[in-house]
């Protein structure tokens, strides 16, 4: 009786490991959006990326956040405005996986449209995607090398 309570004890706890986190935890996790994280969290976005969603989030790396001049960073980061409006650029409502993207124009949850582009790899605006499909509870974020901007 000791052990089946025990190997029950285990079982629940590998099911619970095996779940998927949420957006923004599957970001922390994955320890290359260190600067996403950190933007989200000054945007006052961690709740609504936690929340039930489903989103798909084009993520830019902490290597695409390098490319942006640290003035003009250090600024985005303090305003929280322009930076809720630049996040918000990159997020869709809805699931979308890699096998479902199609060209054109996608609306964001900022309300402009982002342009997916498929020819020669998939594209958002001026980003190239580089890793797809990565799953969480609440959505699925897609990697991308560079940030895009709302116009």
């Amino acid at each position: 009786m000791k052990k089946t309570f025990i190997a029950s004890i285990l079982a629940f706890g590998a099911l619970t490991a095996a779940q998927a986190a949420d957006i923004v935890d599957t970001a922390v996790a994955a320890g290359s959006f260190k600067t996403l994280v950190t933007a989200i969290q000054a945007a006052g976005l961690v709740d609504t990326l936690k929340g039930k969603g489903p989103f798909t989030v084009f993520a830019p790396t902490d290597a695409a956040f390098a490319k942006i001049p640290k003035a003009d960073l250090d600024a985005l980061l303090k305003d929280k405005a322009k930076l809720t409006a630049v996040l918000t650029y990159h997020v869709v409502a809805g699931k979308v996986m890699a096998a479902d993207v199609k060209a054109g124009k996608v609306k964001t949850v900022q309300g402009s449209g982002l342009t997916i582009g498929t020819m020669g790899g998939v594209t958002v605006d001026s980003a190239k995607v580089t890793a797809t499909d990565i799953a969480a509870d609440n959505g699925v974020i897609h990697v991308i090398d560079t940030v895009v901007m709302p116009k």
